[in-house]
């Protein structure tokens, strides 16, 4: 299998194994988005870990796969129809109501960053190589690299990392705001401690929340907050953490 699934706890834990560096083809890509989706509909899971067995995190597209295309009169097709499965496939992480954290603890580069991207949250280690350098090759970060980074990080840490195709460090990633972690330690033990304290939050609100946060590139962010807080307040589980909150400050 070249996407693992495990479940520890209240935890789903997504390990990419396809050596040598975890590279998308079709069945990788649809190997993914399968786990996403099973991990994603388990009510038991309240978050979910992506990891890597290999060196690398991921190296973004199989280069044989994209290779094999290259004098194909229909490539333009078959790179089209392969990079909206990718970006799919990412927009269901990005969808999940449910905590979703990357362990960087090796390179992620062109689709490897652009799944790091769509997760809520990036653990990275402080002298990996981050970066999407598709446009020194002739194309472009399309599995949503140009969306999300600017949005991310926005349009001036966009242009130098896109259209400049620059490769940095974890520590740089972290002062740019690609990543919100770059630890010098272990970068798997962080990620899962992280991913274990996510798991321990109200569902419902962590989900209202995260909805709050894609609302805010719109003009109906604060009307969202209102609808959202709500419906949170007539529901049990905040009924009780709210009681709880309010015993303890007594």
């Amino acid at each position: 299998m070249s996407v693992l699934i495990e479940r520890e706890d209240h935890i789903g834990i997504i390990t990419l194994d396809r050596a040598p560096a975890n590279a998308f083809d079709e069945a990788q890509t649809q190997a993914l988005a399968d786990a996403v989706t099973a991990l994603g509909e388990d009510p038991a899971v309240r978050a979910v870990l992506i990891r890597s067995a290999q060196r690398i995190f991921c190296g973004g597209a199989d280069i044989a796969m994209m290779d094999s295309w290259s004098t194909a009169p229909d490539r333009g097709t078959r790179l089209r129809r392969f990079t909206a499965g990718l970006q799919d496939t990412f927009a269901r992480i990005e969808a999940l109501p449910k905590p979703s954290v990357a362990a960087l603890a090796g390179a992620a580069t062109g689709g490897g960053l652009e799944l790091a991207l769509a997760c809520d949250f990036r653990v990275a280690g402080a002298s990996v190589t981050l970066g999407l350098p598709e446009v020194g090759i002739g194309l472009l970060p399309g599995a949503g690299g140009t969306q999300r980074l600017t949005r991310l990080a926005g349009p001036s840490v966009a242009r130098r990392i896109i259209l400049g195709a620059e490769l940095v460090t974890g520590v740089e990633a972290r002062r740019l705001g690609i990543v919100q972690w770059a630890s010098d330690g272990d970068v798997e033990a962080e990620a899962r401690a992280l991913t274990r304290r996510l798991a321990q939050l109200p569902p419902a609100a962590y989900a209202a929340a995260k909805r709050c946060i894609v609302a805010a590139r719109g003009d109906r962010g604060f009307a969202r907050e209102l609808d959202e807080i709500g419906t949170l307040i007539e529901t049990p589980e905040t009924a009780g953490l709210l009681a709880r909150f309010i015993a303890r400050a007594r």
